[in-house]
């Protein structure tokens, strides 16, 4: 028969054993927790990523950018290569040898070797739910603003639908600027993004689409009519007027129709968009 002090020896080691497996039990529990959440924060990063990137041209257009489908952003590229003694840039507008075939041919900007970095570009960009005037600002972004005047004067954006909209409480902008109306169209050139840290996007900017990847600057381009909340990675170019903006506050009230979800986020205008002409007018 076990003496007291065997029976307590024998217990002393039960507990022992009880408390290693209730630790071991604990440690399995944090473990999962861990990897849980983690997974969720991976989900939302991703998540994330997309609806900014398909800004580009959904070639994300590359979402807000050219029309082409989206990647995580990259590192951003200069657009500009050289300053030169005037002042004036030398921009790397190069060729979109991709193969897609929803690219127009329009030629380049021909002032690409001396673009100008002062100044604004006034332009009327006429829909059938009214004019918005957007004034392009050369110093701040000296390449997408000659691009997008360029384009202009070619008549690029008319009749062209804006195939995007996003209507969220910090992300509200409706996507234009390819003629082939599928959100992977643009010109047969494409170029760097023009940004920095301190690039935001507040009701009102107009921003060039990329997709995700260095020199993807294209044609297409989003408008804020909220205040959005986005990464630094897309060229703001300028600025739309009062008056646009109460168009634009027309068109986002009436929504779009979800056929963007869940990624990357938004749909077609509930009410079309066509750009009937996009006109330099200063």
């Amino acid at each position: 028969m076990p003496t007291n002090k065997q029976q307590r020896q024998a217990a002393q080691r039960r507990l022992q054993r009880q408390l290693e497996r209730r630790a071991q039990v604990a440690r399995r529990r944090r473990t999962r927790l861990l990897i849980g959440v983690t997974v969720l924060a991976v989900l939302a990063v991703v998540g994330a990523a997309l609806v900014v990137t398909n800004l580009g041209d959904d070639e994300g257009s590359s979402t807000a950018a050219t029309g082409s489908s989206s990647s995580p952003a990259a590192a951003p590229t200069a657009a500009a290569t050289a300053t030169n003694a005037d002042g004036t840039v030398a921009c790397a507008f190069v060729p979109d040898d991709s193969g897609n075939a929803n690219l127009t041919d329009v030629g380049t900007p021909p002032d690409a070797a001396t673009t100008p970095t002062t100044g604004t570009s006034t332009l009327v960009m006429s829909t059938g739910q009214g004019d918005l005037t957007l004034t392009l600002d050369r110093a701040g972004a000296p390449c997408a603003a000659s691009s997008f005047t360029y384009l202009a004067s070619q008549g690029f954006f008319d009749g062209s639908p804006c195939h995007r909209e996003v209507n969220q409480e910090t992300f509200g902008v409706l996507q234009c600027g390819d003629p082939s109306g599928t959100g992977q169209g643009g010109p047969t050139y494409k170029f760097g993004q023009e940004v920095s840290a301190d690039t935001t996007y507040p009701r009102g900017t107009i921003a060039m689409a990329n997709s995700g990847q260095p020199n993807s600057t294209g044609s297409q381009f989003f408008l804020c009519f909220v205040d959005t909340e986005l990464s630094p990675d897309y060229t703001a170019v300028g600025t739309v007027d009062e008056a646009g903006l109460a168009v634009l506050d027309q068109i986002a009230a009436a929504g779009n129709d979800g056929s963007f979800e869940p990624s990357p986020g938004g749909g077609a205008p509930t009410t079309p968009v066509t750009i009937t002409s996009m006109t330099v007018v200063g």
